[in-house]
C-alpha cells in the first residue's frame, strides 16, 4: 500500500471541512477538500484514492455528485455521511455505487478504517486483512515527552491532548489518555498513563506496607482531609521517569492484528509501540483492535 492516501472530503460546512481535513492529515492521510457537489465533480481530476461525500448540500445534492463521480471514475470508492434522520437515503446511496455510509456523529478511528478499507478494496479487489499500521495512531498525533520534564509537564500535555480531541455533532476523536515518554536521543524510555500518576499521587506510607495504626486511621475523615491537594503539589514537582511505567512492548508496523492482540495479552498491557525502520512510527491500543471486531462483525 502506498505511505498516503489521497482523500477527497466533501462537506458544504466550511469548519468541519477545516476540521477534519486536519485530523485525517494527522492520521497520515493527504486530504482535498470540496465545498459542493460541483467542486468535487471538478476535483476528480485531483485523482483521489477514496471521496467522503456528505449526502445534504445545497446545490448538487450527494446523490447527485456520486452518480457523476462514478460516471467519471467508476472504480473511485465514494464514503456517504449522512445525519441519523436520511438513513433510507444513505442505503439508497449504496444502490447507486457507494462503498459504504457513516451516520453523524463521525467517530474519526471509525472514518480512518472505512478510508483504508475502501482504499485496499480498490487497489488490490478483494478484501485484504489489515495491518498493524493501518490501525495504529501515527506517533505525530500522539503526546510525547522526555523523560527528564516534569509531571507537571506531562499533565499539562495530556490536558492539551484531551482539549484537542474533536467531538462535536459531526465527528468525534478519542483521546489516547497515556503519553510516550522519550530520552534526549529519541528512544522510548517509558510511558507514563493517568494510573502511574494515581500511584504518585500516593504518599509513600500508603504504598507500601501498613503501619499499624493506617488500619484504623485511614479511613477516617480527618486521615483524608486536605491529602489530596498536598500530594499534587508534590506530584507535580517529580520527574517523570519517577513514576513512569516500562517502555511498552514493541510490535512490527507489517504484523498481523492477531499477533497485536495476542502481545498485549501476554504483555498484560493496553498497547504497543508500532516500529517501522527502527523508528517509532505510532501507537496500536486496545480500542483500535476493537473497532476491527467491530467491523469484522458487522461484516
Amino acid at each position: 500500500m502506498k505511505d498516503k492516501i489521497k482523500v477527497l472530503m466533501v462537506d458544504d460546512e466550511e469548519q468541519f471541512r477545516a476540521t477534519t481535513k486536519k485530523i485525517l492529515d494527522k492520521r497520515g492521510f493527504n486530504t482535498i477538500v470540496a465545498e459542493s457537489g460541483e467542486e468535487a465533480i471538478d476535483k476528480i481530476k485531483e485523482n483521489p484514492d477514496v471521496v467522503i461525500l456528505d449526502i445534504k448540500m445545497p446545490g448538487i445534492d450527494g446523490h447527485e455528485a456520486l452518480k457523476e463521480i462514478k460516471k467519471l471514475s467508476p472504480g473511485l470508492p465514494v464514503i456517504m455521511l449522512t445525519g441519523h434522520g436520511a438513513m433510507p437515503s444513505a442505503k439508497e446511496a449504496l444502490a447507486t455505487g457507494a462503498f459504504d455510509y457513516l451516520a453523524k456523529p463521525c467517530d474519526i478511528d471509525i472514518l480512518a478504517g472505512k478510508i483504508t478499507d475502501a482504499f485496499q478494496q480498490k487497489e488490490e479487489k478483494v478484501p485484504v486483512e489489515k495491518k498493524v499500521g493501518d490501525v495504529m495512531v501515527p506517533l505525530e498525533s500522539y503526546s510525547t515527552i522526555k523523560e527528564d520534564q516534569t509531571v507537571k509537564d506531562a499533565i499539562l500535555e495530556l490536558k492539551h491532548a484531551f482539549s484537542a480531541m474533536v467531538t462535536t455533532s459531526r465527528i468525534m476523536e478519542t483521546s489516547h489518555r497515556s503519553i510516550l515518554v522519550f530520552d534526549d536521543k529519541g528512544k522510548v524510555r517509558g510511558i507514563l498513563t493517568l494510573a502511574d500518576m494515581l500511584v504518585g499521587l500516593q504518599p509513600a506510607y500508603l504504598r507500601g506496607p501498613k503501619i499499624s495504626m493506617a488500619d484504623t486511621m485511614e479511613y477516617s475523615t480527618m486521615f483524608w482531609t486536605g491529602m489530596f491537594s498536598r500530594q499534587v503539589q508534590d506530584l507535580a514537582k517529580m520527574k517523570i521517569k519517577q513514576i513512569m511505567s516500562p517502555a511498552p512492548p514493541t510490535i512490527d508496523y507489517n504484523d498481523n492484528l492477531m499477533e497485536a492482540a495476542h502481545k498485549m495479552l501476554e504483555n498484560k498491557v493496553g498497547r504497543l509501540a508500532v516500529m517501522r525502520g527502527g523508528e517509532v512510527a505510532g501507537v496500536i491500543r486496545e480500542q483500535d483492535l476493537f473497532f476491527e471486531v467491530e467491523k469484522l462483525v458487522k461484516g
